[in-house]
């Protein structure tokens, strides 16, 4: 607003300075404070200027790390089902991609629609107490350039939508092909997969050109304009001039604040699209962090890091039993768990049998606070789980997933992740106990070996190894297990059972088992069907009862 001030005062100095020379006769001494002035003037609009410009990037750039900062930590709060449910590539596009385009709507496509509101009205004021006509001129112009604008945005914005969808089906799908490439080879195909991805580039390629047609037409258009509207302004001017019903240098003033008038309208149209692509990234960033449902409590997003430094808190395991819970991941659909009644007897441990689709992944995320229960309740002790909150709660938990996540970073840090402030000691007893010391004297810098993308350099024998080592480190005196030896042969399995025994003593565990083998290491068994328990005891009692041991093994689907 300073800036267009500015302009005002240098066109007003110019065009006395020019009257009062050329017409007036004035000499140069005579007009030098105002030349000094005039330069003064120029010397501080290119300083606002340059502040504008300056103040506007380092607001877009606040912005968007403070908003790639909070939807990482918005994802993490979510925690693994809320993200299974989107697309890697594509999450990481609007991480990346997404948020970078923030950049032109803050920093250039907001400040211009700012600046297209009030410029012109400061301009135009000061024409209008010069000359009343063409001040007039001006506004009957004005609305066609915003109506123009809406026009054409209207078309732009659909391309605009079309396009970043297509970009993120376009990530999400090159993601996958390079998470999957291995496969692909194996599977011979890589050149289908290849053809796949140029059409999808294809695609993209020409929503693109869409959109920067419609970019330079909406630029056209607007050019158009503003040179007609300057065009009918200088023509009325000058015919008043010629026949000396306007003086000189009010004639040479609004000549000069004419093309001023339109200069950020201007601006706005070229910021226009790339203001639209920001905005179409800022609805999907919207539709991330909105999200709600059965996520985790939005408390979460400002408990601190998802990763606690410090040792468990509890000490005694804790007893926990489900209270009639009931949750259900579309209402539309039957309830995943229906009235859950379960019972996790401190310092035991209890195995979830169950075919695919009965509940025991739901029950152990509702545990883990990924998800909350719909109905009924979970008391830990006695006391209700939601009286905590989700981080001093995991902060008791060891789990120790079916597929371990292994990040691209050396043995050692993939180890502290569980219990970051471990000793060497911590970091040596609990390789012991997981029957990992054989894999680390097998690795070429041992705890300082990068394990690559995945874990790639481990089998998945020693990437569940790598967990349970996690969990002993961990020390917490509840474990959640979900199938450690699935997918492993009989040797590996069979080491993996005797760390497992291990790290089940002294602890509340909830496992959930796939193979019978699994189940001995259990104290008590439950069996789920359609979101509640149909059957339950000690493993030796199930085996022992005719009518309940066909039922154990069509939990398993025939695996002996």
């Amino acid at each position: 607003m300073l800036a267009g001030a500015a302009v005002v005062g240098q066109a007003w100095l110019l065009s006395v300075v020019i009257d009062a020379v050329f017409l007036g006769g004035a000499p140069l001494g005579r007009v030098g404070p105002r030349l000094l002035a005039l330069a003064a003037v120029a010397f501080v609009r290119a300083g606002l200027l340059w502040r504008q410009e300056v103040s506007a990037q380092r607001l877009s750039g606040r912005v968007r790390v403070e908003v790639r900062d909070r939807l990482t930590r918005q994802l993490l709060a979510h925690g693994p089902h809320f993200v299974a449910k989107e697309r890697t590539g594509e999450l990481v596009s609007t991480l990346v991609g997404g948020v970078d385009s923030l950049d032109g709507y803050l920093s250039q496509y907001l400040p211009q629609a700012a600046l297209a509101a009030l410029v012109p009205a400061l301009v135009v004021t000061a024409v209008l107490r010069a000359d009343p006509l063409s001040g007039a001129v001006l506004l009957l112009t004005f609305p066609l350039v915003p109506l123009f604008m809406w026009l054409i945005g209207e078309a732009g914005r659909q391309e605009t939508r079309r396009q970043w969808i297509t970009l993120s089906r376009l990530a999400a799908r090159f993601q996958d092909s390079l998470a999957g490439l291995s496969t692909l080879r194996v599977l011979g195909r890589t050149e289908e997969e290849l053809r796949t991805l140029e059409h999808l580039n294809d695609g993209y390629r020409a929503v693109t050109m869409r959109v920067l047609r419609l970019a330079f037409l909406s630029a056209l258009v607007l050019e158009a304009l503003a040179t007609l509207g300057t065009a009918v302004v200088a023509v009325e001017v000058g015919l008043r001039l010629l026949h000396a019903r306007l003086a000189f240098r009010e004639a040479l003033f609004v000549l000069m604040l004419a093309p001023e008038f339109y200069r950020p309208l201007r601006a706005l149209g070229a910021a226009f699209h790339a203001g639209m692509a920001g905005r179409e990234a800022a609805r999907r960033l919207r539709d991330l962090t909105d999200a709600e449902g059965h996520l985790a409590a939005p408390a979460i997003l400002t408990g601190g890091s998802a990763l606690p430094a410090t040792r468990p808190r509890d000490v005694r395991p804790p007893g926990i039993r489900f209270d009639e819970v009931s949750f259900s991941y579309d209402r539309a659909a039957a309830p995943a768990l229906d009235g859950l009644t379960l019972d996790v007897p401190a310092g035991r441990t209890l195995a979830l049998l169950g075919r695919t689709g009965s509940g025991k992944t739901t029950a152990t995320h509702l545990l883990l606070r990924w998800l909350e229960p719909a109905g009924g309740r979970i008391l830990v002790d006695g006391a209700p789980l939601a009286s905590r909150t989700p981080e001093e709660w995991r902060q008791n938990i060891a789990w120790v997933p079916q597929q371990p996540r292994l990040f691209h970073a050396t043995l050692r840090a993939n180890l502290l992740l569980a219990s970051p402030l471990a000793t060497d000691a911590d970091l040596e007893q609990a390789i012991e106990q997981a029957a990992l010391a054989g894999t680390v004297s097998a690795l070429p810098r041992g705890l300082d070996t990068p394990l690559g993308e995945g874990g790639e350099r481990l089998s998945g024998g020693e990437a569940q190894r790598v967990a349970l080592a996690r969990a002993f480190l961990r020390d917490a005196p509840l474990v959640v297990l979900d199938e450690p030896t699935a997918h492993l042969d009989l040797e590996t399995e069979a080491v993996l059972l005797g760390a497992v025994r291990r790290l089940c003593r002294g602890r509340t565990v909830l496992l959930v088992a796939h193979r019978l083998t699994t189940v001995e290491t259990a104290d008590a068994v439950a069996i789920l069907s359609a979101g509640r328990v149909v059957e339950g005891g000690s493993p030796a009692l199930l085996a022992s009862s005719g009518t309940v041991y066909p039922r154990l093994l069509a939990a398993f689907r025939g695996v002996p």
